[in-house]
């Protein structure tokens, strides 16, 4: 019987929120996490707990490039390049990023999803997809058949791709948004949360979702403390 290939341990970049449902996949996955790189004390967080942490970026050259793997636990924003800067940083240095694919989650066998992905708990990424590098798709996202997701995309919690959708780089899909079969998405264009797209966006473009009103109060509920 053939062994498998032994692990790299790993090293987290980030300490908030992204990092800490990554770290929780990786742990629940028996993955050797050897560092988390935080200049805030991470500790906050019981999932980083017995952790090893460091302060500044240039820390993980303590470790051989060859030796290890990372994580990019950092958040993204629409029209933020950061996380992209930083990979870069490391790539540089001849470091390589991991690929985390959650337990739960559901990838096709005929699907391709490149280095440095992230698939969270109950996303579904389906046949003939193809997930770019550094993608992060999260909790319970849908892309379906034939999709291509281009490099630093954030599809949010919940969203779904229909067939057939082309996205560019640093395109971001905000939860519970709803892109129709075979529409196309330029580079830093953004879908906000709960939008339908039903064409394509061109570079830099934002898709807002229908307008929600709100009334400031009903009559007669104000004075009785429901305002």
């Amino acid at each position: 019987m053939l062994s498998k290939p032994k692990l790299k341990p790993l090293i987290i970049i980030g300490g908030g929120g992204h990092a800490s449902v990554l770290v929780d996949i990786l742990r629940m996955q028996g993955r050797n996490i050897v560092a988390i790189v935080s200049p805030d004390d991470p500790n906050r967080r019981t999932v980083f707990k017995g952790l090893t942490r460091f302060r500044n970026d240039d820390d993980v050259f303590q470790f051989s490039n060859e030796d290890v793997l990372l994580v990019n636990g950092i958040g993204v924003l629409p029209n933020s390049d950061f996380k992209q800067k930083l990979n870069q940083y490391y790539l540089a240095h001849g470091y390589q990023f991991e690929t985390v694919i959650a337990e739960t989650a559901q990838v096709s066998p005929y699907a391709t999803v490149e280095a440095g992905a992230q698939v969270f708990a109950g996303a579904i990424i389906q046949a003939g997809a193809r997930i770019a590098s550094h993608v992060v798709i999260n909790s319970g996202a849908i892309i379906e058949h034939d999709c291509c997701i281009g490099e630093y995309n954030h599809i949010a919690p919940n969203a779904t791709l229909c067939g057939q959708v082309e996205t560019e780089k640093n395109v971001f899909i905000g939860a519970n948004a709803t892109v129709i079969q075979g529409i196309k998405l330029a580079q830093h264009a953004v879908v906000g949360a709960g939008a339908v797209v039903i064409r394509n966006l061109l570079a830099g473009e934002t898709c807002y979702p229908s307008r929600v009103t709100v009334k400031k109060s009903v009559d007669g509920l104000k004075n009785k403390g429901y305002s």
